[in-house]
C-alpha cells in the first residue's frame, strides 16, 4: 500500500453507502436532496451557514461540490448548477 493515496470521497457505486463520505460531504449531499431543484454553490453555501458575500468562501465548497459529481454522488449541470442524482 505505500505510495497509494486513500481518497475521502469514494467513487459511488454498488456497496458504497453514503456514510462512507466525510461528514462535511454528507451534509452537502443533503442540502442538495433538500432543495427543490437544481442549486447553485450559493445556495448551497447559505444552507450550510457559509459567509456567501465573501467569494473566497465559496470556491472550496464549489471544489467539493464538483469532487461529489465527479465521483458520482452529484449531477452537475451545464449551467453550473447541481442535482442529487436518484
Amino acid at each position: 500500500m505505500a505510495g497509494r493515496a486513500v481518497r475521502l470521497v469514494p467513487d459511488r457505486g454498488p456497496g458504497v453507502a453514503e456514510s462512507a463520505l466525510p461528514a462535511e460531504y454528507q451534509r452537502i449531499l443533503t442540502a442538495v436532496r433538500q432543495a427543490a431543484g437544481p442549486v447553485a454553490t450559493r445556495q448551497i453555501g447559505e444552507v450550510l451557514g457559509l459567509e456567501v458575500g465573501v467569494r473566497g468562501k465559496l470556491e472550496p465548497l464549489r471544489g467539493k461540490l464538483t469532487k461529489l459529481a465527479d465521483r458520482g454522488w452529484l449531477h452537475k449541470r451545464p449551467d453550473g448548477k447541481f442535482t442529487a442524482r436518484p
